[in-house]
């Protein structure tokens, strides 16, 4: 029988949650065991989850679970150099030269656990099974816009909090604009994050180019992103990867005035945006990172927690049916995530 232990998120502001009560429920009736740890902060309540059929377990207390559990949570770990001795699923971000990446793949080793990374859950041909990216684009954009609201009225943007929703997201924002229309550029808008970011935008009625692979190619310099006051990055950090912004484009002439940089790689050797040198958080949105003219770049590496009930439910429909093939860990999905693990621990 597997044994999938659902732990509380211990990052603040994280609500979000990768399994809904139906899809505990489904795999409970595939005779799955499910263990769903009492959280604070879960968008989704408790009682759902037990009436499902989960065992309930204390906030926090994934260590002491069975050793056969298969811990499951989202973001990262305590980061307190404890042995990780369970087989674990989340986002590890420990593959692509990411600081935190060795320590944490060093407490696996000490513990002899796994690490499941969900960005290696991927199908045949490569892709993500299942990603936040949609969520993250709508949300990242909004917080753009709204740092760029904010800077044209003199300020900064202000600390920012979870939405009831989507809808409450885009009234506030167009309350922010005041009819203000603000040209936005996005590239890697073909993709997940870049169609998140290109709805919001348009669902605020804002003008907005899209480039993807095509247009960049050349690899650069690219002036149009200096020409739109709104610019968002949404392609991961790779080698070869252009630069967008580059350091020389902070004092000379340009619209640009707030970037979303939603991809948020600014450990990563091949960030794109080598503007800036750490990730934003919500109580602090945006870096200014040239005074006059102003620049201002978003980079909040826990966006899709902004809107976590629409995020959790997309998220949670594109991986129940890879969680439903736990019971085969050496076949599919997961078998390619640890090879991964292996890769980079053998």
């Amino acid at each position: 029988m597997v044994h999938l232990w659902v732990r509380a998120e211990q990052r603040p502001n994280e609500e979000r949650v990768g399994l809904m009560p139906e899809g505990a429920a489904a795999l409970i009736a595939q005779g799955f065991r499910v263990t769903i740890e009492e959280s604070p902060a879960r968008a989704v309540p408790l009682q759902p989850y037990l009436e499902a059929g989960c065992e309930r377990a204390p906030f926090a207390s994934w260590p002491q679970a069975p050793a056969d559990a298969i811990i499951f949570g989202l973001k990262e770990l305590p980061a307190d150099g404890t042995p990780l001795t369970h087989r674990h699923i989340l986002f590890g971000h420990a593959y692509k030269g990411q600081p935190d990446g060795p320590a944490l793949l060093a407490r696996f080793k000490a513990g002899g656990g796994a690490l499941y990374d969900l960005e290696s859950l991927v199908d045949e041909t490569g892709r993500r099974v299942a990603a936040f990216g949609y969520w993250a684009g709508f949300a990242g954009a909004g917080v753009t816009v709204k740092a760029w609201a904010a800077q044209q009225a003199g300020g900064i943007c202000p600390p920012v909090a979870r939405f009831a929703d989507q809808q409450a997201m885009v009234a506030e924002l167009t309350r922010d604009l005041a009819g203000r229309k603000p040209g936005a550029l996005i590239i890697g808008a073909l993709g997940r994050v870049g169609r998140g970011a290109g709805d919001l935008l348009e669902a605020l009625g804002l003008p907005v180019t899209r480039w993807d692979m095509a247009e960049t190619e050349s690899g650069g310099p690219f002036p149009e992103i200096l020409s739109h006051e709104l610019f968002f990055n949404c392609i991961l950090a790779r080698p070869g990867c252009p630069v967008f912004v580059p350091q020389a484009a902070l004092a000379g002439p340009r619209k640009l005035t707030a970037i979303g940089d939603i991809a948020c790689d600014p450990g990563s050797a091949y960030n794109p945006v080598p503007v800036y040198d750490r990730a934003t958080d919500w109580a602090a949105p945006v870096i200014r990172v040239h005074a006059e003219p102003r620049l201002d770049v978003m980079a909040i590496d826990n966006l899709p927690s902004l809107l976590p009930v629409e995020a959790s439910e997309d998220f949670a429909s594109q991986l129940l049916p890879h969680l439903m093939t736990l019971n085969a860990p050496e076949t599919g999905v997961w078998a390619r995530a640890k090879a991964e693990f292996d890769r980079f621990t053998g």
